[in-house]
């Protein structure tokens, strides 16, 4: 057999297998056996060698990839295979082997599913196929190329592939197998399909800061989003009707064009592809021929989980739109489509007393006196919870200094939380009284405090005048308020002073 007899025996196989018999497929043959028979001489038979393997890896047995004995029914066979191919397709299965082992499969699959192509495996081994011994050779029995036409990487010589680029694959096995439909009727091989996922949709949603930390169950979401049309089912066209064949490349979804002498094709511009189109006057009048309609009043209910923090997004997936696409009702079971995500964006309105840091602590601010910093006391915290606790203030803390409640904070399990975080901000105030400033100056006396400004100093001039001015102011505001409330402050004092000095020197009269 010549070369380009061989060629145009498999393009012959490969085109009849996957879209049947027709006049069409025999002028395309027909038009190829041209212009094979032209370039014919100018390639030289030493130049090609053969290689049924892709990337020159040894060929696997079919039987051991899909798991099965050489006894395998055919039905058993197409079980494993759609099997192993669901857990192995790349846009399910994400390992870096996952790829390889889906096109092994289909490999497999191929050999095993034709019953010729399995009887020559069965009776010949990988050389019915080039994948060892002569008969896959040019001088063997078997095909030139081997059972991988699809693959002609093994086809070299000096100047590089003998085509000038040209893709077979391209030419005959994507044109037919993978870009659209023959002639309108015939339907897409059961292992092929195409995948459309919808468009992702965004919202913005506000919790509370209570809510962000402890999550929130059955959440409304309201959007708007795209669902298949309730009056075509998705097809985009009206009841009883069908799209026809594309005017331009006539139901075949390619045009032929000549380049540098050669026949080559491409993807029909007009049909995309697809070999068939729809007449405006079939297009369904509800969503004009797009498949799809818009809703508005879209409405779920999620549960949003504890933790979450202003800005972060929570993705619910597959409840989003639905893809912007119709589908005849034939080609479903070849078209495989699904909802975008639901990205909801969280804001978290501020809190006036608490805060989030480290993700899991909760901080909280308390103001206390300078007495309370320094002599020690019990304060009361609020919680996020909305309880209140009690807690000890240690002899002089400082400004700023940070307690921690442990699992008090965000919750990391179900069991475990953060830490609650109080952070003491102490408060000087001005005194207010007579009473107030005299004891401020006497703990400046007491310790030493010689930058302290002291006005109450008693046997100095400046201070006896600054008393008397106070005295009488003070005594001014009493009468005008006719308030007894220093008097009472000072009697106070002299009492605890009093006390006081008593409890120093070891008297325990009162």
């Amino acid at each position: 057999m010549s070369f380009q007899q061989g060629v145009l025996s498999r393009c012959t196989s490969v085109l009849r297998h996957r879209v049947g018999h027709s006049r069409h497929i025999n002028n395309i043959l027909y038009r190829h056996a041209i212009t094979f028979a032209s370039i014919a001489p100018r390639i030289p038979k030493s130049s090609f060698h053969t290689s049924a393997i892709r990337n020159n890896e040894a060929f696997k047995d079919p039987y051991d990839i899909l798991g099965l004995k050489k006894s395998a029914t055919g039905a058993e066979i197409k079980k494993a295979y759609y099997k192993l191919a669901k857990k192995y397709h790349p846009d399910i299965n994400k390992e870096p082997d996952a790829e390889k082992k889906f096109h092994d499969l289909q490999n497999a699959y191929e050999i095993l599913s034709d019953e010729t192509k399995r009887q020559q495996y069965d009776q010949f081994g990988p050389a019915a196929f080039g994948g060892g011994g002569a008969a896959g050779g040019p001088g063997g029995g078997g095909s030139p190329f081997g059972s991988q036409f699809h693959d002609f990487s093994g086809f070299t010589n000096a100047g590089g592939s003998p085509f000038g680029g040209i893709n077979f694959e391209d030419l005959f096995g994507a044109a037919f197998g993978g870009g659209g439909r023959s002639g309108g009727g015939a339907t897409r091989s059961s292992s092929m399909f195409r995948q459309y996922r919808g468009e992702p949709i965004e919202i913005i949603h506000k919790v509370s800061f209570k809510d962000a930390v402890f999550g929130s169950k059955n959440v409304q979401l309201r959007f708007s989003a795209l669902d298949p049309c309730s009056t075509c089912s998705g097809t985009g066209m009206k009841p009883n009707t069908h799209k026809v064949n594309c005017s331009t490349c006539h139901g075949t979804g390619t045009t032929v064009h000549i380049r540098g002498g050669f026949q080559m094709m491409s993807t029909c511009p007009t049909c995309n592809g697809e070999g068939t189109m729809k007449r405006p006057q079939d297009n369904c009048t509800k969503c004009h021929g797009e498949g799809v309609q818009v809703n508005r009043a879209k409405t779920i209910t999620v549960d949003l989980p504890h933790g979450l923090q202003d800005g972060d997004v929570v993705r619910i997936p597959g409840q989003g739109s639905y893809p912007d696409i119709a589908v005849e009702a034939d080609l479903k079971d070849s078209v495989k489509l699904s909802r975008g995500d639901i990205l909801v964006r969280i804001r978290v309105d501020k809190d006036p007393n608490f805060s989030i840091k480290n993700k899991y602590d909760i901080w909280y601010d308390k103001e206390i006196p300078i007495t309370t910093a320094a002599l020690g006391g019990t304060v009361t915290i609020p919680t996020v919870e909305g309880q209140k606790i009690r807690i000890k203030v240690a002899p002089g803390t400082q400004y700023n200094q940070v307690i921690s409640i442990p699992n008090m904070g965000v919750p990391k399990t179900s069991t475990i939380r953060g830490d609650m975080k109080v952070q003491y901000k102490i408060v000087v105030k001005k005194p207010q009284s007579l009473a107030e400033k005299c004891l401020w100056e006497a703990l400046a006396d007491v310790t030493n405090d010689d930058m302290a400004k002291k006005t109450m100093q008693p046997g100095t001039a400046a201070g006896t005048a600054i008393n008397e001015e106070m005295l009488k102011k003070q005594k001014q505001e009493e009468e005008k308020h006719a308030k007894k409330d220093d008097d009472n402050t000072l009697k106070r004092l002299e009492n605890f002073i009093t006390n006081t000095f008593r409890k120093i020197k070891g008297d325990k009269k009162n």
